[in-house]
């Protein structure tokens, strides 16, 4: 286990204080000097690829496939994709032209917010807890870490290796618990960034209210999946099977539970089946590619939720308190009361609970908070978009799990209690910069708009409403307003379409009339 020590509340104080002079200093002004950093954390993680792996091993029983492929490697990538992207990304942006205020020369300026505050978990210490932060230096700010307690080593680690690649201005870490957490909440920071539960994502909250501190949630909530009898069953099977046991099923976009159609919940049930004896073929208890549970605390919750269960266990179902491992394990015929669709499993178990029909799985949903992730199974066009339509989630996949996240160009976050704000990539960016607007007002604007100035007259008013006030179009007809909203859609699209039908017929005409050259 790591001995790395917690930092006490006074060393707390100084590296606050630290990161504020850091910011203050306008070394992060420099576009050349974000890239430095960004590339030293890219190298950071590099450099000591072998250390994290035994890292992840001891915090989470981890194989080192899982390792570098979710975490490691994917977070070097967003090194090298903001280190590429950050001019294009920082340069001021010029205001859509607009004849009434072009002459101003509007434009939006990127600025960092200030001070960093990240709050990481234990399930992805890497990913969430470096990765928002490239985005967040890239954007110039100075940055402080708080990784999880519970995934000792690699927090551990980081803390030992940023002091060696980073500028302690730029970037610095405190190791704790709660103690800790509690103590820099009480210090005013420019953006909270807290990936977790939703229990402490309100005392983070109503902690940041009293400084009006702006916070981003990344939370979690139950991601459901819905499977059509018209899907790739064997696909299907294997990237759910995959998604619910990497990591142990301690991913916040993990497949919480499967909503089948009663009539198919046997043939899906089989391919789970298939899928589980694939990946495991000596049984999953004596495989090697299963990671732990990280704590006591969280087995025995996961536990006591399998126990009390009024399904079937169909898949898995071996435990060992010892070793902090749970098997990948299917339970069949959950119904909404069950034990497992209490609360957010966070482990490695699929309930599944069948349906009459999509219509019934959607009203399930809708009936419960918004999930992080909304997983669809389906070759059919229209059913996907059924369920896209109808539900809300942070994000909407179909016939994948859990690799969204990794996407370039996607926004990672919730919606609702499954979080506000969105991470990952330029969104990382986008999420701590401030776009403060901008004009230069040039003298000779007040020989248009001289008449903004008292004393007030009805010429003045006439002047700058005739030439400043908007022209709206024409106003709904009373049918217009009654009328559903995809009828309305339909109506528009004939009533363009006659346009320009007309449109082409005094055309034709008019080209009827040019006269022909001999």
């Amino acid at each position: 286990m790591s001995t790395h020590p917690t930092t006490s509340p006074e060393e707390i104080e100084q590296i606050h204080a630290s990161l504020r002079q850091g910011f203050r200093s306008g070394k992060l002004k420099s576009i050349a000097y974000r890239k430095i950093q960004i590339l030293q954390l890219g190298y950071l993680l590099q450099d000591n690829i072998e250390r994290f792996k035994e890292a992840f091993a001891a915090d989470l029983g981890r194989p080192s496939l899982e390792t570098v492929f979710l975490e490691i490697d994917s977070t070097i990538g967003d090194c090298k994709l903001a280190y590429d992207r950050v001019e294009k990304w920082a340069k001021a942006e010029k205001a859509p032209f607009n004849l009434n205020f072009f002459a101003f020369g509007p434009v939006v300026r990127k600025e960092p917010k200030g001070v960093i505050l990240n709050i990481s978990p234990f399930n992805y210490p890497v990913w969430t807890a470096i990765g928002p932060l490239i985005g967040a230096i890239a954007a110039g700010n100075c940055v402080l870490l708080k990784p999880s307690e519970l995934s000792a080593n690699v927090s551990g680690l980081i803390a030992e290796l940023v002091p060696k690649y980073m500028d302690p201005d730029v970037m610095r870490v405190v190791l704790g618990g709660v103690a800790e957490t509690t103590k820099l909440l009480e210090l005013r920071w420019d953006h909270i960034l807290y990936t977790g539960g939703g229990r402490v994502a309100k005392i983070i909250s109503a902690a940041a209210a009293k400084t009006l501190t702006p916070v981003t949630l990344e939370l979690g909530g139950k991601s459901p999946v819905i499977i059509d009898p018209n899907c790739d069953l064997t696909t299907a099977a294997r990237r759910i099977m995959w998604g619910k046991s990497v990591n142990a099923g301690q991913t916040c976009v993990a497949p919480d539970y499967a909503l089948v159609p009663r009539d198919f919940e046997d043939k899906f049930v089989e391919a789970l089946k298939a899928a589980h004896i694939e990946f495991y073929p000596k049984g999953a208890i004596n495989s090697s590619d299963i990671s732990t549970i990280i704590s006591p605390g969280h087995f025995t919750r996961i536990k006591g939720l399998l126990d009390n269960t009024s399904g079937k266990v169909v898949v898995g179902g071996e435990t060992d308190a010892e070793r902090k491992f749970i098997a990948p394990t299917v339970v069949r015929g959950v119904t909404e009361t069950d034990s497992l669709m209490s609360e957010e499993l966070f482990g490695p178990i699929l309930p599944v609970m069948p349906v009459d029909n999509v219509d019934a799985a959607l009203e399930y949903i809708n009936k419960h908070d918004h999930p992080l992730a909304l997983y669809v199974f389906s070759q059919d066009a229209k059913f996907k978009s059924k369920v896209f339509d109808n539900t809300q989630s942070g994000s909407a996949i179909a016939n994948d799990v859990i690799i969204h996240g990794g996407a370039d160009g996607l926004p990672f976050g919730g919606i609702g209690p499954s979080g506000s704000g969105c991470h990952h990539g330029k969104y990382s960016f986008d999420e701590f910069t401030h776009l403060r607007a901008s004009m230069d007002s040039p003298s000779w604007i007040d020989k248009i708009l001289g008449g903004r100035f008292p004393p007030y007259t009805a010429k003045k008013e006439s002047f700058l409403t005739s030439n400043l006030r908007a022209k709206l179009p024409s106003r709904p007809s009373p049918s217009e307003l009654n009328v559903q909203a995809k009828d309305l859609i339909v109506a528009t699209k004939r009533r363009w379409s006659r346009k320009w039908l007309f449109l082409l017929a005094l055309a034709v005409l008019a080209m009827s009339r040019v006269p022909r050259v001999a």
